[in-house]
Parts: C-alpha cells; sequence; structure tokens
C-alpha cells in the first residue's frame, strides 16, 4: 500500500517544470506494464510546459481544476475528470486558479503490435 504522505513516498519528491511537485508511489523497477504512478501538484500559477513523452499518460483529477492542452487543443479540467495523452503527443497543464490542482498519473509504455 502506498499514499502520498508516507516517509518513503515524500523522499522522492521532486520539483518539475515550473513548480509542480511529483511523488512518485510506483515505478517501472515494481510494475510491470506500467511506467509509473505519481500523485502531482500544481500550485496556483503554475504550470507544466509544453513538451512530449515517449509514454501515454493518463492524468486523474483528484482535487481542484486546471487547463490542459494536448497537440493544440485546450480543455479546463475539474475534479474527478480524466485525460489520456497518447505516446508522442505535445502536451501542457496549468492551474489558472487560486488553489491547488492534485493529479494522479499514470504512465505506460506503447502497446506492441
Amino acid at each position: 500500500m502506498k499514499n502520498p504522505h508516507d516517509p518513503d513516498v515524500i523522499r522522492t519528491t521532486e520539483v518539475i517544470s515550473k513548480g509542480a511537485t511529483i511523488r512518485w508511489l510506483l515505478t517501472e523497477n515494481v510494475l510491470r506494464g506500467l511506467q509509473y504512478i505519481a500523485y502531482a501538484v500544481l500550485p496556483p500559477g503554475k504550470e507544466i510546459e509544453e513538451h512530449i513523452d515517449p509514454v501515454e499518460e493518463v492524468f486523474f483529477v483528484l482535487k481542484g481544476r486546471g487547463l490542459i492542452e494536448v497537440e493544440g487543443e485546450r480543455r479546463e479540467l475539474k475534479e474527478k475528470d480524466l485525460v489520456l495523452v497518447p505516446a508522442g503527443t505535445a502536451h501542457s497543464l496549468k492551474n489558472h486558479t487560486d488553489e491547488r490542482l492534485e493529479l494522479l498519473v499514470i504512465a505506460a509504455y506503447p502497446r506492441r503490435k
């Protein structure tokens, strides 16, 4: 069992992009089909700049709201929304509100055909 507030998870905390923090709950050293599962926090006004990942990512909003852009299409996210970002797709995320945006981020390798 893992919790974002467990001491061993807190030790994995990293600051990424423009002020987002991420805590690695599970990574590929334990997982077989996924690259990682992480708990991410975007404070008010912070963002994850546009980038491209070689893995599929799923963003699930635990708390708060934000603006996500995937391949030029921008949408507002709210609590309990889920977004799939295909591998190799440009995407960014911004917290445009006055409250924290908390997310579960899951990354998986694309299936081999």
